[in-house]
């Protein structure tokens, strides 16, 4: 391995703490994407091999994907890793591949970000993922240092890695399946927003039968499954209200029974109910987590459930209840599948609609989700918004942002105001991702999360009580705080 080079190009605005994001061409091109594929091969690849190194590479739709694949591919043929391509995938679609074959994965894309950007999401064999404390900051120093320095020479001619290509489609469609077994539901119609994205790619594979797989009895309304990475419709970003209003509008003139909407890589799903109204994601980890917390119990086992810190208290509530154990975590994705790992956590679910499965490798994966919401759905008789409602006791402001002057003196603020002066009474504090004040086992109950933004001077706060006027003054007095004039 190369010494650190003095002239080391800084990529710390390109590859952050759980994936590589960034603009095309300016921070993200070829001579990076060959650099970092280097960088991958000598930190994470060659180190772990079992015999013949191996990586799995896959790109969405964006225009930008096969070029940047070719050259990432050129930087782990020339360190001596051979290198299989399925093409086109979703994030989960590549992280099945990952899983199934047990070798270290490289999915392109940008997920939701607008047409612009391109990104990588980087994995260790069987899925794992690489963070900013499992290898990427090493991976960020290692392509810096190739960038100001060159590449290493590359390895003896008949030593360098193979290129090679491989559809895996049918394979990941028939291994969701398999997890949920949909063929006995009461017939569904679904309407599916792809947002021009790689659930256009996905659902007609798993829900339908262009896979080769047998037809469910799902009626599916298609809306915007052309693959276009410009997305001319509508940002393929469904936690923006405006981006959900086109699938809304559809499931209420179709006369749906549901409504679904994937994001750009097709790894998270959102659901709308029969009446277009959103169902939040915490309900769907509520749900989702119940079936697997049953299926454990069934198996005699004790299931464990992960959530993050701003997920609805109605999670720990029901699930505690149903005779899970319950781990709350940070925010992120790499922080909630160590934390799946290291529990052999059945499920895990965040706010952000990103859903976790032991079963898939603990993998985040929206289509899995989306198969169970549709087996509880289909498997009794009543409409979604009769099945959510149990699910959605309280009263969340979901995420607000405010661009704040000095992120330490609001902060500050509001320390002073819900913790200093509030001597011991029922609040409790911690420091687990940003502040969190909580008056849950007190007398009206809320709480509330501050998170400092790890890239601008934003302070993002999410607050839920048990009603609506509760909510609002807690929300409107924590934000007067966070947005004062110093």
């Amino acid at each position: 391995m190369t010494s650190p080079s003095p002239d080391r190009v800084d990529l710390s605005a390109l590859i952050k703490a759980y994936d590589v994001r960034g603009v095309v061409p300016q921070e993200l091109n070829p001579e990076v994407a060959r650099a970092i594929g280097a960088a991958f091969a000598e930190v994470v690849v060659v180190p772990e091999a079992q015999g013949r190194p191996r990586v799995v590479v896959a790109h969405d739709m964006r225009p930008s994907g096969p070029e940047l694949v070719a050259a990432f591919a050129e930087g782990l043929t020339g360190r001596g890793v051979d290198v299989l391509r399925i093409g086109l995938a979703s994030t989960d679609g590549l992280y099945y591949a990952s899983g199934a074959l047990d070798i270290p994965g490289a999915m392109f894309t940008a997920s939701h970000n607008p047409a612009q950007y391109n990104g990588i999401k980087l994995s260790r064999a069987g899925a794992r993922p690489v963070g900013q404390d499992s290898g990427l900051t090493r991976v960020r120093e290692l392509a810096g240092d190739y960038l100001a320095g060159g590449l290493p020479q590359d390895v003896a001619q008949d030593e360098r890695g193979t290129i090679s290509d491989a559809d895996m489609l049918g394979d990941y469609a028939g291994f969701l399946r398999s997890l949920v077994d949909l063929s006995a539901i009461r017939p569904l119609k679904v309407v599916v927003d792809a947002g021009n994205g790689m659930g256009g790619y996905t659902a007609p594979a798993v829900l339908g039968t262009e896979a080769g797989l047998p037809a469910l009895p799902l009626d599916v309304v298609p809306l915007y499954f052309e693959l276009d990475g410009t997305f001319p419709n509508h940002e393929a970003n469904p936690l923006e209200p405006e981006n959900l209003r086109d699938l809304q509008r559809a499931v209420v003139e179709h006369g749906a029974d549901i409504g679904l909407a994937f994001d750009g890589d097709a790894d998270r799903c959102f659901v709308v109910d029969e009446n277009g109204d959103p169902v939040s994601p915490s309900a769907i980890t509520a749900l989702v987590g119940l079936r697997e917390v049953a299926r454990e119990q069934a198996a005699g086992r004790t299931p464990t459930v992960i959530h993050n810190l701003i997920t609805s208290q109605v999670v720990p509530d029901l699930l505690t209840a149903a005779g899970a154990r319950t781990v709350r975590t940070r925010v992120g994705h790499s922080f909630i599948k160590a934390q799946m790992a290291e529990h052999e956590a059945v499920f895990g679910g965040e706010h952000s609609a990103h859903y976790y499965f032991r079963e898939f490798f603990f993998a985040d994966t929206g289509m899995l989700a989306a198969l169970h919401v549709l087996a509880a759905l289909g498997g009794q008789p009543h409409p979604l918004s009769a099945l959510a409602e149990q699910y959605q006791p309280y009263v969340a402001s979901g995420e607000i942002n405010s661009r704040v002057t000095s992120v330490e003196e609001a902060r500050a603020r509001v320390v002073e105001a819900y913790v200093t002066q509030q001597g011991a009474g029922p609040v409790t504090v911690d420091e687990l991702d940003g502040l969190t004040v909580s008056h849950w086992d007190g007398q009206p109950q809320w709480w509330f999360n501050l998170r400092a933004s790890n890239t601008e001077p934003l302070l993002r706060l999410n607050v839920e009580a048990a009603d609506q006027d509760i909510m609002e003054k807690v929300r409107d007095d924590v934000l007067a705080l966070v947005r004062q004039e110093a």
